[in-house]
């Protein structure tokens, strides 16, 4: 019974092990075949889609922000935005004080007026010196008539001294009247030189005043009262007073959000100083980073999708490659590798590409800079 009992047992195990081995033979079997089918699975994926795409997870949001500066020194009086506000193109930041301003302008108003009555007064002035110019002109006239009148009374002289001088050695004529013919012929000749003084001096009065009146038309000719250069000049410091009037005015250049505010009420900002930053969301985009090998067939203008950590894999962002940085990251980076070392390591280069994405998808779902994101760009759009 015994023996019995034994070959029983015997039997038993060998059916245990024999149906324990069936079955690991099945799921080794099963195993396989699942190994197979992924294996086919991965490889018709690669052959259909894995080889025409090429992704990275190494990319970020970015965007093309504004820094708002001041383009005059002066203190802020009032500040009407703060971090994370929206704004639009044109909204008012920041005021400041215009005392400064509205005082440049009154005076460059003032200038402006003194430059325009210099004009008008030089104009006038020009009448006068032609008038001027008429009347020496008429003094040379007299003073001609007067040279006239001189040389006959030294014609007349002349011939009563030379008779009396030819009578004087018969004794027809006395000592006394020959002396005073001397005496007439004397007064008559400076009378004649004075005449011709009388004529040179005015033709050079006529001459300075035409002078004068040269160079004053020369300042008024072919201008105006607003064409004049001085009054152009005066005019030029206005606008640019009543410019610095409007930049007391500081207005949001674009659309966006409001970010980094540093400008308080009552503090004073300095000329071209940052005060806060405009981060238009509306107009984000994405810098990825893929590696060198990956890049051999990516151009500019085929597809990719886009996915941000934000709001995961259900939100998918559509976009195209626009453009390649023009060196790789190393390179542009603050402090760029030193590689010709001996002790030189070579490392995978990543390059920068530029994905825009589309405005529609950004409205509904917006992202912030700096996000992280995933892109896939479709190799078979060639």
């Amino acid at each position: 019974m015994a023996d019995a009992a034994s070959e029983t047992i015997t039997d038993t195990s060998d059916t245990t092990d024999a149906g324990r081995a069936s079955t690991r033979k099945t799921w080794l079997t099963r195993l396989a075949l699942l190994v197979i089918i992924l294996g086919l699975i991965w490889t018709a994926w690669y052959l259909l889609v894995g080889q025409n795409e090429v992704g990275t997870d190494n990319a970020y949001v970015n965007a093309d922000m504004a820094q708002v500066t001041p383009l005059i020194s002066a203190q802020a009086t009032q500040v009407l935005v703060t971090d994370t506000q929206m704004v639009k193109r044109g909204d008012i930041l920041v005021k400041l004080d215009p005392t400064n301003a509205r005082i440049a302008v009154a005076q460059a108003q003032a200038d402006l007026a003194l430059a325009q009555r210099r004009f008008r007064q030089t104009a006038a002035t020009s009448g006068a010196l032609s008038a001027q110019v008429d009347a020496r002109g008429a003094d040379i006239l007299q003073a001609r008539a007067q040279l006239a009148s001189a040389q006959g009374d030294y014609d007349k002289a002349r011939v009563d001294l030379n008779r009396r001088e030819a009578l004087a050695p018969d004794g027809a004529v006395s000592g006394d009247e020959l002396t005073s013919a001397r005496k007439a012929f004397t007064s008559a000749r400076a009378a004649l030189d004075l005449a011709r003084a009388g004529v040179t001096t005015a033709q050079a009065t006529r001459s300075a005043a035409s002078g004068q009146l040269a160079a004053n038309d020369a300042l008024v000719r072919g201008a105006s009262v607003d064409t004049d250069p001085s009054v152009m000049a005066a005019q030029a410091k206005l606008d640019a007073a009543k410019l610095d009037m409007d930049r007391t005015i500081i207005r949001a250049p674009i659309d966006g959000v409001v970010t980094k505010r540093q400008v308080q009420v009552g503090q004073r900002v300095a000329q071209g100083s940052a005060i806060m930053t405009i981060v238009p969301l509306a107009q984000v985009y994405v810098d990825a980073n893929f590696k060198e090998r990956q890049l051999r067939g990516v151009a500019v203008g085929m597809p990719a999708k886009v996915t941000s950590d934000l709001y995961g894999s259900d939100v998918v962002y559509h976009g195209k490659v626009v453009g390649f940085a023009g060196g790789t990251g190393s390179s542009l980076s603050l402090i760029p590798a030193q590689n010709a070392t001996g002790n030189w390591i070579k490392v995978v280069q990543r390059v920068p590409l530029r994905i825009a994405l589309d405005p529609k998808e950004l409205a509904a779902h917006p992202l912030r800079v700096g996000l992280s994101m995933e892109v896939e760009i479709d190799l078979s759009a060639k």
